[in-house]
């Protein structure tokens, strides 16, 4: 290590303002600070002592994706017929070039964007390149990977000034982008069309989803455990409930994510399936929903999102308990759309500053209260 930092101390000066490459200053500094702590300190005002800047947050994410995303390589290829290392391999290949698209573009334009603001790159976009070729089909083309992130990262994030200042999950955005502009290829039977022939994989054809089962026949070919267990078809990522959890431990052992949103998130949808289920409407037990789709991929990664969530403890239960609950309803009452996941994130990115803002207003008028009481 001190070799590398070594080399990185002597051609710094190149990439610094005056130096020959001093309009990469911006791309040199996000490398910098990927491989070590940054040694800036405050000279002013509050200082905050931690060895967990951002970037280290952002890694503790990224290492509780990585159980989902092993997964996905493997049931990648067992949906085509592979079984042990040739599934798990099948799959590596096939997601790898989606992930080298999100990063490539991604980082690209935030680049750009840091370099005519004349700012430091920022790290939100290491789980957000990561979090998109997870949320999506892994048959998807390329370009629409390349056109869904340049939509996410300019339009859902660079335009409301950056990391920390967008109002919706990039993410989703790049999937919302897609899904409605390539609605064919995200949903149907497409998503699950294999034309490679590779370590012995025979071209395979898979009919509806577990959602597209549950919302035209209210039933599923699957078992319950297979859904849970993730061996089914889906979105790369999102398919094993088991290997989310996983995910999910980790992000609260670290405390990166509140127990608070996930928690709410899973009783929302439940109690909305529960009374789906006792007014007839579905005749399918409400625990379906928390192991087919999105759901616990949302519940965990993207609802959890410490910018666009809300910011109050109860604002979290709160915004948690709708989020579930809206998207059983979208799944229930809109049977052309079953994954309702992705529309209730984002609807209540849009609602979490406004439920902050009454958790705050309402605290206000309490402690009033209390002083009125003591006069």
């Amino acid at each position: 290590m001190k070799a590398l930092r070594n080399l990185v101390d002597n051609v710094k000066p190149t990439f610094t303002e005056g130096g020959k490459l001093g309009f990469l200053a911006s791309l040199f500094d996000a490398i910098e600070t990927f491989l070590f702590v940054p040694n800036t300190t405050t000279k002013k005002g509050a200082h905050v002592r931690d060895c967990n800047d951002m970037k280290r947050t952002m890694f503790f994410v990224v290492l509780a994706l990585i159980p989902a995303f092993l997964f996905g390589c493997y049931n990648t290829g067992s949906q085509v017929g592979l079984e042990g290392f040739a599934a798990l391999m099948y799959g590596l290949v096939r997601v790898l070039p989606m992930l080298a698209v999100s990063y490539v573009v991604g980082l690209g334009i935030e680049v750009i964007y840091a370099q005519i603001r004349k700012e430091e790159v920022a790290e939100g976009y290491f789980v957000t390149g990561f979090l998109i070729p997870m949320i999506m089909p892994v048959s998807t083309p390329l370009w629409m990977v390349a056109l869904g992130v340049a939509f996410a990262v300019i339009f859902g994030k660079e335009v409301f000034g950056g990391t920390g200042m967008n109002i919706f999950n990039p993410a989703l955005v790049a999937r919302a982008f897609v899904f409605f502009a390539f609605t064919p290829q995200m949903s149907g039977e497409k998503v699950w069309f294999s034309d490679w022939k590779m370590m012995g994989a025979t071209d395979a054809t898979t009919g509806a989803t577990a959602l597209e089962q549950l919302a035209t026949t209210g039933d599923m070919q699957w078992s319950v455990m297979d859904a849970f267990l993730g061996f089914i078809p889906g979105s790369f990522g999102e398919t094993s409930t088991l290997c989310i959890l996983i995910g999910a431990a980790i992000l609260l052992y670290t405390g990166v994510a509140s127990w608070r949103t996930m928690l709410s998130v899973f009783v929302g949808g439940l109690a909305m399936g529960y009374l789906f289920q006792a007014v007839g409407l579905t005749e399918y037990p409400a625990y379906y929903h928390l192991v087919v789709g999105g759901f616990a991929f949302g519940a965990v990664f993207m609802a959890t999102d410490p910018v666009t969530s809300a910011q109050t403890n109860t604002g979290k239960y709160i915004v948690g308990f709708m989020t579930g609950a809206l998207a059983v309803l979208v799944r229930v009452v809109n049977p052309a759309y079953p994954e309702g996941m992705m529309l209730a994130i984002l609807f209540m990115n849009a609602l979490a500053p406004t439920v902050d803002y009454f958790v705050v207003e309402a605290n206000i008028n309490r402690r009033k209260n209390r002083v009125k009481t003591v006069k």
